[in-house]
């Protein structure tokens, strides 16, 4: 899903929200088609990704896996899908991470999910909503996650027209 469909919410109801886990992402299976599509984009065909035979046989993941970038990038579509906009803002700019860990591996045909938990709001003068998220991408089945991350985004105001 490329545009978020869900209703906004306020300000006041994002405040409320804080520290409490705001949404969980539906599955999404992560293909060696993706994988490879990642690869391609990236320029990165290390064998661990690509080459499901010598995977099997070369490393102690049993096949190809995911770059860790790759399961990173896919927050973005999770977050469409499962985080609200915030009313009165059009756009959604991502500003960064504080941090990322790489946790497990993500296996070719694995399924992942994420949590995410509003960690911060803050209100610039500006008017721009700088929010930050405890983001956890899980892997079906695992008892680790495939990573932890505190992503920072903004959510920038609807400008006027006239």
């Amino acid at each position: 899903m490329s545009i978020n469909s869900l209703p906004p919410v306020s300000r006041e109801q994002m405040r409320a929200n804080l520290g409490q886990e705001v949404g969980v992402s539906s599955w999404r299976a992560v293909s060696q088609q993706i994988i490879d599509l990642f690869a391609d984009a990236t320029d990165d065909h290390q064998f661990i990704h690509v080459d499901p035979e010598r995977a099997a046989a070369e490393t102690p993941f049993g096949g190809t896996i995911a770059h860790g970038f790759l399961t990173l990038s896919l927050l973005s579509t999770m977050t469409y899908e499962t985080l609200p906009p915030l009313e009165g803002c059009e756009v959604g700019i991502n500003y960064g991470f504080e941090q990322i860990r790489f946790v497990a591996p993500v296996k070719a045909g694995a399924r992942i999910r994420t949590r995410f938990v509003l960690a911060s709001l803050k209100e610039r003068p500006s008017g721009l909503v700088e929010m930050t998220y405890d983001v956890t991408i899980e892997i079906e089945g695992s008892a680790k996650p495939a990573l932890t991350a505190r992503w920072m985004t903004i959510a920038a105001p609807r400008r006027d027209e006239g």
